[in-house]
C-alpha cells in the first residue's frame, strides 16, 4: 500500500517542481577609473560573463560616479556588436545647451526605470532610470537632442541586448566630452545579468510532457477500472 501511494505523489511532486525551476541573477562588478576632463577618448573597461543561461532576459547597469558635470557625460555599453547608450550629455537640448549641472551619481540603469536618465534633472542622482538610448554623437548640436532621451533599450531585441548569449566580453566607455566641468571618477559599476538556460528549459519541457503522459495514463487506467467496474455491476444485476 505505501509503494503505491508513494507511486502516485512521486511523479506530482516532481513535476511540480520541474515547473518552478528559474534563472538566477548574477552580478558582475569591475574597478574603478579616472575619466580625463574635457576628452572624447574617456575610459574603458571590460567585464567577461561565463557560465551564464544562454539567453538574457534582463541587463541593467550601475554607476557610481563623483565629481565632473552630469550634462558633459557620455557612456555606453557594448556588447557583441550592439552599442547602447547609457548617459549621452544628461539634460542637453535645445533649451538647454549645457545640460544638467550635478557632481557626480549613483544609478542604476535599467528598462525597468520610469524616467529616462536624460530628463533626470540637476543634482547628484540617485535611483533607477532608464539608459539614455540617443544614439549621436555627444558632440551633436544641443538642438539635436531631445529632452525626454531616446528610443533604445537595453532588453530589447536585436537593438538591444534581449535574447543573446551573454557568455562574452562586455565593454563599458565613459567619457567626459567638454571641458571645464573638473574631473570626474567612475568609483565602480556592475552588471547584473538575468540569463534563462535554454537547453534545461527544453529538457524541463520534455520531463513535463512526460509527467502529463504519466497523467494521462493513470486517468486511462482509473476509466478503464470503472468502466470493468460498471459491466461487472451489469452482469450482477441480470443474473440476479
Amino acid at each position: 500500500m505505501r509503494n503505491n501511494v508513494l507511486g502516485r505523489l512521486l511523479p506530482a511532486a516532481v513535476c511540480a517542481w520541474s515547473v518552478t525551476v528559474q534563472a538566477g541573477i548574477i552580478n558582475y562588478s569591475s574597478t574603478s577609473g579616472s575619466i580625463p576632463d574635457g576628452s572624447t577618448a574617456g575610459w574603458w573597461a571590460t567585464a567577461t560573463a561565463s557560465g551564464y543561461g544562454s539567453s538574457l532576459v534582463d541587463v541593467s547597469v550601475n554607476l557610481n560616479i563623483s565629481g565632473g558635470y552630469s550634462g558633459d557625460f557620455y557612456a555606453y555599453l557594448s556588447y557583441g556588436g550592439v552599442l547602447v547608450p547609457l548617459l549621452n550629455r544628461i539634460g542637453v537640448s535645445s533649451g538647454n545647451a549645457f545640460g544638467a549641472s550635478g557632481a557626480g551619481m549613483n544609478v542604476t540603469l535599467s528598462d525597468s526605470g520610469l524616467v529616462n536618465i536624460h530628463a533626470a534633472g540637476d543634482g547628484v542622482l540617485s535611483g533607477t532610470y532608464k539608459a539614455d538610448g540617443r544614439n549621436i554623437s555627444p558632440l551633436s548640436s544641443a538642438a539635436s537632442f531631445n529632452a525626454e532621451g531616446g528610443a533604445m533599450v537595453l532588453d530589447a531585441v536585436g537593438t538591444g541586448y534581449g535574447n543573446m548569449n551573454p557568455n562574452g566580453t562586455w565593454t563599458l566607455f565613459f567619457a567626459d566630452v567638454s571641458g571645464g566641468g573638473g574631473q570626474a571618477t567612475l568609483n565602480g559599476w556592475s552588471l547584473d545579468i538575468t540569463a534563462v538556460p535554454e537547453p534545461v528549459n527544453v529538457a524541463l519541457g520534455i520531463f513535463a510532457g512526460g509527467c502529463l503522459l504519466v497523467v494521462l495514463a493513470r486517468s486511462r487506467r482509473v476509466r478503464n477500472r470503472l468502466h470493468r467496474w460498471r459491466v461487472g455491476i451489469v452482469r450482477w444485476i441480470d443474473a440476479v
